[in-house]
């Protein structure tokens, strides 16, 4: 039986492209798989952070955004001046949870080996009850582009340059994170914006990698 493309949603489409029967076969080919095993479609998220540094133990969580799959809005929060001068980024890192815990699977980039360990670790410290195995799903576009493509780096602008022909993501520039330290508006604002074009971005490139690869049920 053939899927009703006419009368889906692009996230819909995408997501019977990406997930597989019990027969091995997506369920785009093999829709009448899909409507007897009736498998719920997942709530996705992009998830990208920004922090004071790379290691959780001598940095804080900066900022941190969560972009819904085919959605326009984006879940997001900001550290404070005040939160510098009291709870440092407890009152964010308990938002961001909060927030991951909305989605059946979270996208990242590198987020394998940096945004969720370091959310983990950050969560740990403050005594904060992070999402534990098998909680929430994950994918990560790092290994992805990495597994089927070829490019000189794997970083995230790079993969949009081939896939999308464009790059949106904003210079890093270390003062704004230094200045944000000492709870700067100017650049606290700065490094919200560059963390909300790396969800959008990371989005495209996960729509465009998706068709190349099978999309595991890997925990966070």
């Amino acid at each position: 039986m053939s899927a009703p493309i006419n009368t889906l949603s692009k996230k819909q489409l995408l997501w019977l492209y990406s997930h597989y029967c019990k027969h091995g076969h997506r369920y785009l080919d093999h829709y009448n798989c899909y409507e007897k095993e009736s498998p719920p479609l997942e709530k996705v998220g992009f998830l990208d952070i920004e922090a004071s540094n790379l290691k959780a133990n001598f940095g804080i969580l900066l900022s941190y955004c969560i972009k819904p799959a085919g959605s326009d809005d984006i879940l997001c929060d900001l550290i404070t001046k005040d939160d510098l001068d009291t709870v440092l980024d407890k009152r964010i890192v308990s938002s961001c949870i909060k927030n991951m815990r909305k989605f059946d699977r979270l996208v990242g980039h590198y987020s394998t080996r940096y945004d969720i360990p370091f959310l983990r670790t950050r969560a740990a410290d403050h005594r904060l009850n992070f999402p534990t195995y098998g909680e929430i799903k994950h994918s990560d576009t790092y290994y992805m582009a990495k597994s089927k493509l070829c490019l000189s780096s794997n970083r995230q602008d790079v993969i949009a340059e081939i896939l999308q022909h464009k790059n949106i993501k904003s210079r890093i520039d270390p003062n704004h994170w230094i200045k944000a330290l000492r709870g700067d508006e100017d650049a606290l604002a700065y490094i919200l914006d560059h963390n909300k074009r790396d969800v959008v971005q990371l989005e495209k490139n996960y729509n465009r990698l998706i068709p190349y690869v099978k999309n595991i049920g890997k925990s966070i």
